[in-house]
This record gives C-alpha cells, structure tokens and sequence, in this order.
C-alpha cells in the first residue's frame, strides 16, 4: 500500500458518495490523501489544511479529447495553410491525403499519443479522412496504433467521409471494419459544404446502418456561418421519424449560435430529448470562421455550450485539429484547451459545467469505462500541477508529474526548441 501526499481535487472528480469528504471551497477544491494498492486507489481520506498554509498542490484525473484528427497531426509544415481560410484548408487537406504513406502517418500518429500520453490524456477520439484511395490505408495503421497502445490509452476510430459514402458499396465494407473494432461512422452535414437534396436521405441511410451495426454515429454538423443549424435539424428529423436508438454525437455545431434565441432553445431542447451529444471545438472554429481579408471577425461561432447543458444535453469540449491546415497550433495538451475554453467559451472550470466537458461529459459521450471519478477500485491516475488553485493553473501553463497504475511517468525530457536558444545567451544586441 502506498500513501499520497495531500492533493487539492476538484469535488466533482471525488466519489459522490463519500460523505466523509467535505464539500469543496470556493474553487470546488477538497484537500485529500489518497491510498493506492495494486496501481489502484484503495481509499480516500480528507486532509484538513492548517490555517494559513499554501495548500497541497492541485491534481485531475486525466482527461479526454473527444474529438481530434490524428492522420493530419502535424503535417502543417509540409502542407501549410498560409490564408486561414477554409478553402485553403480543404485544398491542403487533399495534397497531403493524396500523397500519404503509412510510415510517415504512424509517425505522426504515434508522435501525437505519445505527447497525449505524457501531458495527462487518458482516451482519444479519432475522425479519419477514410474515402478514397488511400482511406483504408489510414484506418489500418491507426487501428494498429489503437491496439498497440490499448494498455495505456484508448483510442477510438471515426471514419470521416462524405455522408454519401456509406449508402455504397465501399461505405458498407468501411462501416462494418470500423464497427467490429468498435469505431464509429462519421461525416459532414452543413458548413462548410452547405445542405444537398439528397442529405436527408443519406442521414437515415447512415442512422440505419450504424443501428444494424450497433455502432454510434459522430457527425461533423454545421462547421460555418450559414444554414443556422440546418445539420442538427435534419438529423433530429432522421431521428424522430425513423424512432431510432443510435448514439449520435454533433461535432462542431457552430453555426446553431446564430439562430435567435427562441429558436435556438427550441433546437436545444429537441437535442436534449433526442439524447443527442455535442463536441464543441472552439480553437479551429475560432481560426477558421468568419475570416475576412483585412477585417477582423466579429461573429464569433461556436456551439452554445451553456444553452445546451442548462437543457440537459451532454457537451464535451476537444482541441480539434493540431498543426495541420485547419489549425497551426495545438500539441495534444489538454490543459491548454481547457485553458482556452476559458477565455474562448466562458467556461469555468471552478463549476461542474464549466469541468465536466474535459472529463466525465467527455467520458460519457466516448462511453469510457471509467467516468474519470476518484473511487475505492478506479485507476490511481493523476496529473499533478505546479498549481495550487485555478488562478495559478490559468496563470501560466503549468509543470505538471503524471501518475498511471500508481507509477509516476518520467519527467519529459527537455523539449527541442529549447535547444534552438543554445549559444545565443551570450550574443549582444
């Protein structure tokens, strides 16, 4: 048995039914001690601070991304997006899928869990660019991937496609791989492509297919400034005519923040009786949407998040896209997503609602096993801060020791561009 120096928890990441543990401060913070045997949390014990003293660091289990795009991870070097704009992201989008090889994919794969794995994610969801020549080819070394890093991270598969491509032939094949490895099947309705005639057929098309399969269903819905929701609506029409039962996640949604008021509520609430689930992804939507030449944006889309959990639905938030032509930045950091959450969706990670979306929310909607709670019997996984309070986590990016099975991870070695400042300590201006 091995015993834990005190940590400040969020209340909501600590077992509810635990009524020996106090209720959290201000920051929704307990002080607690934690016994770990067999790489598993075997109690849980409060830890009264003395009056006046700084307090025990801060500690998560580790979190989610619900939603990201592991075959185009850093490929922004090769196939940059130099205008930011949507247009130019598609085009590079289609010059690296058209060249790409399963080496430097894995590479790259592999590259981004290993960052994920050592910066405190515990589960992935992957969308797949999987039609065309070369789709197969991606979800066979990404499901290599999967299965190779099963002890240590899951990693789930969403085939990502025109939403037309699963009524074919190739589609069927595609969606019966992915749901035997239990992925799921994906694709895009409304911005940036608009609304066709045949969308609504496809839909169901899609719905049925996945409830034969017993697969869920996660879409890529209504990623511009046009339409107002018209993605969302039509799969709430699929659904309620056809009374079917299939998970269905909404990913992105943005374009649902520019209906009025009313009728945003009114969509809201028939996604919460739908049982519906939303992935908002603020950093690429953000990047990409409302870009004007010389102008800077003013509509400022996103999924609204606040609507939708006040009303019940269950919201995840994820980073998206890192380094690649929808968006330059990111590094498979869940901390700094949440980071910009702050700023970019209000959201507060002192609350409930304002966590949740990084961990059990996002744990609910990828139905992980582990909702991510600190219990007699769950994993004794933490990511332990140089922070002691939110303030000092949004201050700075923190340090941060992670901890899997009860065994600290090493200490990441010094990260290459610091190397690049090598020799230039002592230059003179």
């Amino acid at each position: 048995m091995n015993l834990l120096p005190p940590l400040r928890i969020p209340r909501m990441l600590l077992d509810p039914r635990d009524g020996r543990l106090p209720q959290g401060d201000g920051d929704g913070l307990v002080s607690v001690v934690l016994e770990i045997e067999a790489g598993r949390i075997r109690a849980l014990h409060p830890a009264p601070e003395p009056p006046g003293s700084p307090g025990p660091p801060l500690a998560l289990t580790p979190l989610v991304e619900p939603h990201a795009h592991l075959d185009k991870a850093f490929s922004a070097a090769r196939f940059p997006n130099r205008a930011g704009t949507i247009a130019a992201a598609l085009a590079a989008n289609q010059a690296e899928t058209s060249c790409r090889n399963a080496a430097d994919l894995e590479q790259r794969a592999e590259r981004a869990l290993l960052r994920a794995w050592r910066q405190g994610l515990r589960a992935i969801r992957s969308h797949v660019d999987c039609g065309g020549e070369r789709g197969d080819l991606s979800l066979e070394v990404l499901d290599g991937l999967r299965r190779r890093w099963a002890d240590r991270l899951e990693l789930q598969l969403v085939g990502l496609v025109p939403i037309h491509h699963w009524g074919t032939q190739q589609g069927r094949l595609q969606a019966c791989w992915l749901a035997e490895r239990g992925g799921r099947l994906g694709g895009v309705i409304g911005g940036p492509f608009g609304i066709g005639p045949g969308d609504g057929e496809a839909v169901l098309v899609t719905l049925r297919l996945a409830d034969q399969l017993g697969c869920g269903v996660d879409l890529h819905l209504d990623e511009g400034l046009s339409h107002r929701g018209r993605g969302v609506r039509l799969v709430c029409e699929e659904l309620e005519r056809q009374r079917l039962q299939v998970p269905v996640v909404c990913s992105h949604a943005c374009s649902m923040a520019l209906l009025p008021p009313r009728a945003c509520q009114r969509l809201v609430d028939r996604m919460a009786r739908l049982a519906l689930g939303v992935v908002a992804l603020p950093s690429t939507n953000l990047w990409l949407l409302d870009r004007r030449a010389e102008a800077t944006p003013t509509r400022r889309a996103q999924a609204p998040i606040r609507q939708l959990q006040n009303s019940g639905v269950v919201v995840a938030v994820g980073g998206d896209n890192v380094q690649d032509a929808w968006f330059p930045g990111g590094d498979f950091d869940p901390l700094e997503v949440l980071r910009f959450a702050v700023v970019a969706s209000h959201l507060h990670p002192w609350s409930r609602q304002g966590l949740s979306p990084f961990s059990t929310a996002a744990s609910q909607l990828l139905q992980l096993k582990w909702d991510g709670i600190l219990r007699p019997g769950s994993p004794a996984d933490l990511v332990v801060l140089d922070a002691r309070n939110w303030t000092d986590l949004l201050a700075r990016s923190p340090q941060r020791r992670v901890l899997r099975g009860g065994v600290w991870l090493p200490k990441p070695e010094r990260e290459e561009p610091a190397a690049l400042l090598r020799g230039w300590g002592d230059c003179s201006p």
